[in-house]
């Protein structure tokens, strides 16, 4: 607070007659000087004393100030009296450090003014644009306002609600005519939905599968659009500055949730992370992308992490679709750019602005896939700076693209990337996402309320461990107990080869990125098919994709060391029931050992006498948020090519595993079911196969596969209970 106490005396009105106001600087007071002295410009210099207050002067005035910003002549001198100062001194200051407080708070209100005043601007344009094209709520035709007799208004309207009842029967008819010729199925496209716009499982394209897990409410698996998202052609006119404006305002909250602390933030009750105080955050922002909708709730997390990157390579990686996805293989089903709106300037990804889409994922059938569609734009801010945000733009595209439903919308978030030393960067990552939760099993709203699936903390944790393993994979030293010694060339054709295997897994479960048709009568699992023609990496043929979820009284981390354990192994898996399996091959991701890969044989030998020529390869990853374990076999002349640095891409792999998440359960809404043993809580179970039932592609699936796969997910649920003693 010196530069307060130093502030001059602005003016001074002397009882002999000088009025003349002197106006100084403001950094120091001054005293007059003698009355004798002239005015010309040779002494001007002399003419003024200057005065520094302490910092015991400072100090009380300030207090003062605090107490009573208008103090009266008695007051003044009282106070001049206790500092050592004249009562003009005293009453100078105050009338200083009022002006400096009124132009502090004048440049404060022009801030939120402006602010404001954007906003509008924004919703403005947006609202000029939603007029050029008006959309009739009833029947979704463009409406013209005027010119379509009332006559043609009622049957616009009765075509929408007969397509409407079209739709419902063929999802009907799909329910009970499954078994019918491939023709019918094909013009009535029975067993997913169709819509392949932004319906994130809505009513539409949910087909009803029959999963109760004792709650006594039937909760249908969602079916995803069978090609991930068309998304509408960006021909139409529209004014595209609108999404810069919109980048502008995503960017500038996104700095603002980066920087500020508490009261705005505060501590999750689960994990390392910050959960959003959404109070705080309604008084201090305006919401760029409309009002959430009364169904909808607020997951915001905030996470901050040092990891084993450049600043340049990763802005790279989150500007490029494929490389986007190829960092986070298991949170991402498919993503795209759909158009370039700023390439960046000087060459840079600086001012880049791109309008995506993508699949949001995690590993379970019950919790539908976020399809969204928004803007990415990336900024520089300082040489050691860079930010990149994310914003939906659901509420600008109404206008081209009707009433969509939208059961997600991606308020701004992204991170902030820091240079460090050593080839580290510093990551604040931020994650707001609003959302329906109607569509979500009761089992996973905890875990979405807590933020560990969608949240800052999983994004952070994930990237730290693939930079992990994109830093471990380069020394050639064998892991203890390995028989092999692998080039670093092996060591990369078998990561690649690792994590398309854990991707493909992910995206059965999920049903993304293939295109994948409903069955039914599958219980409590859930049964999807697809054709593969001419895919690489994977077997021609009809394949069957069975997964299912349960609920385990047992802690995740106790359920992912008895899953990865290689002697409990034959309680689960049907190729370890005649002996043990014997690891050839482990390579460490990360310095936690439960992140590996590790190839794997059987030592029982087959009915010809000879060792069994399959292996398996298996991947495990772990964190706080949840874990994987995913296998498959390999042909053992195919991995020998592939552990010599060969091309791992044509290997034909269909993998299964399991999927740990924890419940978040509060303790008194815990399942009766769980022991007093279970320390950590639950966990959330996800079982999955990919079988191949046919090598034809035009054969249909028969009732035998369907029952075959059902009996091994449910000989697999029940060797697991009974290796953890959870009957």
């Amino acid at each position: 607070m010196e530069s307060l106490g130093e502030m001059s005396i602005l003016g001074e009105s002397l009882e002999g007659g000088r009025d003349e106001l002197e106006s100084r600087s403001g950094s120091d007071n001054f005293e007059a000087a003698s009355g004798d002295e002239d005015n010309t410009p040779q002494k001007s210099s002399k003419r003024k004393k200057y005065h520094r207050h302490t910092a015991f002067q400072i100090q009380e005035l300030e207090a003062s100030f605090k107490d009573n910003p208008h103090p009266d002549e008695k007051a003044r001198l009282e106070l001049g009296k206790r500092l050592g100062l004249e009562g003009r001194q005293v009453k100078f200051w105050f009338q200083n450090r009022r002006t400096q407080m009124k132009t502090q708070l004048e440049r404060h209100e022009n801030s939120i003014l402006k602010q404001e005043n954007d906003k509008l601007r924004i919703e403005n344009i947006a609202m000029k644009e939603a007029m050029r094209s008006p959309m009739c709520e009833n029947c979704g035709s463009p409406a013209i306002l005027g010119e379509v007799p009332i006559e043609q208004h009622h049957l616009m309207i009765e075509n929408a609600r007969l397509k409407d009842e079209l739709k419902m029967f063929r999802v009907l008819s799909g329910k009970f005519l499954g078994g019918g010729d491939g023709s019918m199925n094909s013009k009535l496209d029975l067993s997913v939905g169709m819509n392949g716009f932004c319906g994130v499982n809505s009513m539409d394209n949910v087909m009803p599968l029959g999963l109760d897990f004792g709650n006594r409410v039937s909760n249908p698996f969602p079916v995803m659009p069978h090609n991930g998202m068309n998304m509408m052609s960006l021909n139409a006119p529209f004014d595209k500055s609108m999404f810069l404006e919109l980048a502008m305002a995503a960017m500038d909250e996104l700095i603002k949730l980066a920087q500020l602390g508490s009261p705005l933030w505060f501590k999750s009750p689960e994990g390392n992370g910050e959960s959003l105080n959404l109070d705080e955050y309604i008084k201090m922002f305006s919401p760029c992308i409309g009002v959430k909708p009364s169904h909808f709730v607020t997951e915001a997390t905030r996470a901050t992490g040092n990891v084993i990157i450049n600043v340049a390579t990763l802005v790279e990686t989150l500007m490029d679709a494929k490389q986007w996805t190829e960092m986070f293989p298991w949170s991402i089903g498919s993503a795209s750019i759909l158009d370039v709106i700023s390439p960046g300037t000087g060459g840079s990804r600086n001012g880049a602005l791109h309008l995506m889409q993508a699949e949001f994922q995690i590993p379970s059938p019950l919790v539908p896939v976020r399809q969204v569609k928004f803007l990415r734009f990336c900024k520089q801010h300082g040489d050691d700076t860079w930010a990149v945000v994310d914003v939906s733009v659901d509420t600008l595209l109404h206008g081209i693209t009707g009433n969509m439903p939208v059961n997600c919308r991606r308020l701004p978030s992204g991170c902030i990337v820091q240079y460090m030393p050593n080839g580290y960067s510093k990551v604040t990552w931020i994650e707001h996402t609003e959302y329906n939760e109607d569509i979500v099993h009761h089992l996973y709203r905890p875990l979405l309320r807590s933020g560990m699936a969608f949240g800052a903390q999983k994004w952070v944790a994930y990237l730290q461990r693939q930079c992990e393993l994109f830093d471990v994979i380069v020394p050639s030293m064998p892991s203890p107990g390995d028989q092999l010694a692998l080039h670093p060339s092996g060591k990369r054709s078998m990561v690649k080869l690792a994590q398309r295997m854990t991707r493909s897994f992910c995206t059965g479960v999920c049903s993304t990125v293939n295109k994948w048709e409903g069955v039914q009568g599958a219980d409590n699992t859930k049964l999807m098919m697809r054709k593969s023609i001419g895919n690489c990496g994977e077997p021609h043929g009809v394949i069957l994709s069975a997964t299912t979820t349960v609920w385990m009284p047992v802690s995740p981390q106790h359920l992912f060391d008895f899953l990865q354990d290689e002697k409990a192994r034959s309680h689960w898996d049907v190729l370890s029931q005649d002996g043990p399996l014997q690891q050839m091959l482990r390579i460490p991701k990360a310095q936690d050992l439960g992140n590996c890969i590790t190839l794997l044989r059987t030592t029982a030998p087959s009915s010809s006498g000879n060792k069994n020529n399959v292996l398996i390869l298996q991947e495990t990853s772990a964190d706080a948020s949840g874990s994987l374990i995913v296998h498959t076999a390999v042909d053992t002349a195919g991995m020998n090519v592939v552990m010599n640095g060969g091309d791992s891409s044509g290997l034909a792999i269909l993998p299964s595993g399991f999927g740990i998440m924890p419940d978040c359960f509060p303790e008194s809404s815990r399942p009766d079911s769980c022991n007093e043993g279970s320390l950590g809580g639950g966990s959330l179970l996800t079982v999955g196969f990919q079988i191949l039932v046919s090598q034809v592609p035009a054969a249909e699936l028969t009732m035998e596969s369907v029952e075959t796969v059902k009996s091994l997910i449910s000989r697999t649920l029940q060797g697991v209970k009974e290796g953890l003693n959870c009957n």
